[in-house]
């Protein structure tokens, strides 16, 4: 096995902390304690990140309020954010006009992302069920049935490469079909299907949504804020019921359905005596071939050579949450912990593909001698190292980077400081696993879930997801938003950055059960399950619509998704994923907070429209807050809202029975 040169002595990076500028103390940054000690270590070394980037960088306060428009050469417009309607652009387009097409693009963005994402996943399907790709196969055949018959494909007597056949052809559609409805629109509950056909928003095809909706929001073309948000609402829809739901049911086709599995968070996961490999980005199948090679006795072998005792791979952002719940991989931190992580100097390599990854993770690793990886031909990052991952010879990729990462470990010289944290929970609570949980393997139902939230003892339930933002402390707004709610009995859904934050806390553990209400914990200890549930990638946002879909079928909570006693939010959100994601929750009847910052500008008919006219036509609306308790009332009172306006708004009155009273029923 060749041996690559030596690592460079340790360099300064390209990007120096200037001692000059005021410094926020770490702790006023995070309530991550390794991501803390991280940031006081990169200070001593002289490393910037994040963080001290957006101390020093004031954010643009008419960008913010979705004010300015620049969208041809005539601008860019300013428009005042406090006397909105005192003037309109060059062309003359209003506040209103300007605020829809740069919330649009936002949408069409993030929905290209999780849509580009979910069109990757099934060409590997494809080439997989044709035969052309031998390193994967379908793991999950009953997975495979079920998702096909969800969709109106005929599975008796059939082979599973039929099946597989019959499943790929129709999901094309979810992209390239330019009439008629994408094949997931038949998992919608029926009334909200039907609220979206009158309201025109029906998704066709992916790219002819995102296509049509950057068309509409160029200069001289849609002028009319209602009508532009009809089609950014049908993006989003081609986003959660198209393109994200198709990447999470062919991930779990591929690799596996997640289970629940114990596995730890944070960055003492990382082993001092180990080489660390860390893979972070967004796509599976990087991570699930890495897992090979990494556990590949040669490979193994060759790291105990140069004094290791192994190699100790583990995972980041969403990515990471993914192996976290297929394969419990540990998982070292979320998204603003991505630079703090190299400044450990334990990190031998990391290997990113898309998503939320930073430009400033290549002056960090030089600087602390770690190799930087990108392997995927729509990311590549100047300073960083290009090794091209293919899915029919994937491990060319995967061995390079594990014969490199196992280089930089023989020749370290940067000091070593691990944080001694690691936080446990459980993870894998796929929206089928729910199902079997709730009812068992012969009867598995949404029904207990429904029946507990009828009697009171769950008020409801909330999806907590998304980013971690400098704007705001590190997971503190997270963290407090879903204490308050669990103590209220609000059941938790998780995925992304989001859950790892509450993994941090030891939110994801049964045990964490004393912190809920007493309804709340009843429930947790009958059913033996946290009061937070961790459901992947922020792509897997989709096992939630389809969790909401199975709530309405189950019954008793109304007939359509807007009917129930949920909510979402995003408290930390900083990615235009993150407005598509909460878009298509609105869309399907949620209703979603945001957190930090959110771009409109008040008093706007825009603003209102999504705020409360979305809501008066049947779909959810939005709302944002920055406190955390702020949010949580808020998203409560909503809760309480559909409760009332479902007649369970009183909950049903539990007596603990004496024996006597047992024997008088009996009788």
């Amino acid at each position: 096995m060749a041996e690559d040169k030596k690592v460079e002595k340790k360099k300064a990076p390209v990007t120096k902390l200037d001692k000059a500028k005021k410094e926020v103390d770490p702790k006023d940054l995070t309530i991550c304690s390794a991501t803390e000690q991280m940031l006081r270590k990169a200070r001593r070394d002289g490393v910037e990140t994040a963080y001290d980037r957006a101390a020093d960088m004031k954010a643009c306060p008419i960008g913010a309020d979705s004010a300015c428009c620049k969208h041809c050469s005539m601008g860019p417009c300013r428009l005042n954010a406090k006397d909105p309607y005192s003037k309109v652009g060059i062309c003359g387009a209003t506040i209103d006009t300007i605020q829809a097409r740069n919330f649009g693009r936002m949408v069409a963005a993030g929905g290209a992302a999780h849509t580009d994402h979910g069109m990757s996943m099934l060409d590997l399907f494809r080439e997989v069920v044709k035969g052309d790709i031998k390193e994967y196969k379908i793991k999950d055949t009953v997975k495979l049935e079920q998702v096909a018959q969800s969709i109106g494909i005929e599975t008796e007597d059939r082979s599973v490469g039929e099946i597989a056949k019959d499943l790929y052809q129709e999901l094309e559609r979810t992209y390239t079909q330019v009439e008629g409805e994408i094949p997931f629109a038949k998992r919608v509950p029926e009334k909200t299907l039907e609220t979206w056909r009158k309201q025109g928003i029906v998704p066709r095809g992916a790219m002819r949504e995102i296509m049509e909706l950057m068309h509409r929001s160029h200069m001289g073309v849609d002028q009319d804020y209602k009508n532009i948000t009809k089609q950014l609402s049908r993006t989003a829809l081609s986003d959660g019921w198209g393109g994200s739901m198709v990447a999470t049911e062919i991930s779990d086709i591929l690799f596996g359905t997640p289970t629940p599995v114990q596995a730890d968070v944070n960055m003492g996961c990382l082993k001092e005596d180990m080489v660390n490999i860390i893979v972070h980005g967004h796509e599976p199948n990087l991570f699930e071939t890495m897992l090979v090679s990494v556990n590949d006795p040669a490979m193994v072998e060759a790291a105990k050579e140069v004094g290791a005792k192994g190699i100790n791979l583990c995972g980041m952002c969403c990515s990471g949450a993914e192996m976290l719940s297929r394969h419990g991989i540990p998982h070292a931190g979320n998204f603003m912990s991505t630079e703090a992580v190299l400044v450990t100097g334990a990190v031998d390599a990391m290997a990113v593909d898309v998503q939320c990854i930073k430009q400033a993770l290549a002056p960090v690793a030089k600087c602390y001698g770690s190799y930087l990886f990108t392997t995927n031909p729509r990311c590549r990052i100047e300073g960083a190292q290009h090794i091209e991952f293919v899915e029919d010879e994937p491990r060319k990729c995967t061995d390079e980077v594990v014969v490199k990462a196992i280089a930089r470990y023989k020749n370290r010289n940067a000091q070593v400081e691990i944080p001694n944290i690691r936080n446990a929970g459980i993870h894998g609570f796929s929206h089928e696993y729910i199902e079997y949980m709730l009812g068992g393997t012969f009867r598995g139902s949404y029904w207990p879930l429904n029946d507990n939230i009828i009697n009171g003892r769950i008020r409801g339930v909330a999806g907590v997801v998304g980013c971690t933002n400098p704007r705001v402390k590190q997971d503190w707004v997270h963290v407090e938003l879903v204490k308050e709610l669990i103590k209220n009995d609000v059941l938790v859904l998780q995925t992304g950055c989001s859950q790892i934050a509450l993994a941090k806390a030891g939110l994801l553990t049964p045990d964490a059960a004393y912190m809920a209400g007493s309804g709340l914990q009843e429930v947790c200890e009958t059913v033996g399950m946290p009061p937070v549930l961790g459901l992947g990638s922020c792509v897997d946002n989709s096992r939630i619509l389809i969790a909401a879909s199975a709530v309405v079928k189950a019954g008793g909570l109304g007939e359509s998704i807007a009917d129930l006693p949920v909510a979402g939010a995003a408290p930390e959100w900083m990615s235009e994923k993150a407005i598509s994601i909460g878009q298509y929750f609105v869309a399907s009847g949620v209703y979603t907070i945001f957190g930090v910052t959110f771009p409109l500008t008040e008093q706007t008919k825009f603003k209102e429209y999504l705020f409360q006219g979305l809501e008066d036509e049947n779909l959810g609306k939005w709302d944002f807050a920055v406190d955390p308790y702020e949010m949580a009332q808020k998203m409560i009172a909503h809760i309480d809202k559909k409760r009332s306006q479902l007649g369970i708004d009183k909950a049903r009155e539990r007596v603990l029975m004496s024996m006597d009273d047992r024997r008088t029923m009996e009788e």
